[in-house]
């Protein structure tokens, strides 16, 4: 069988963790802040952990990284 190719796109946003879970950063932070509460600015800092359905897809893209 050939190697599976990993999408460059995913290598480049995602990082699993030990457990096997899928950390990605907070999304809504580019632009357009003036709008956005400090409440949400504060709560969208570092990163955070995709739900279970989101994972699937990105697992998908990324066979190896398992």
């Amino acid at each position: 069988m050939p190697k599976m190719k990993t999408k460059s796109s995913c290598k480049k946003r995602f990082k699993m963790t030990a457990s096997g879970r899928v950390k990605a950063g907070q999304a809504g932070k580019r632009h357009m802040m003036i709008k956005r509460s400090n409440k949400f600015l504060r709560n969208a800092r570092g990163t955070t952990l995709l739900c279970s359905a989101d994972e699937k897809i990105i697992k998908s893209m990324m066979p190896y990284a398992r």
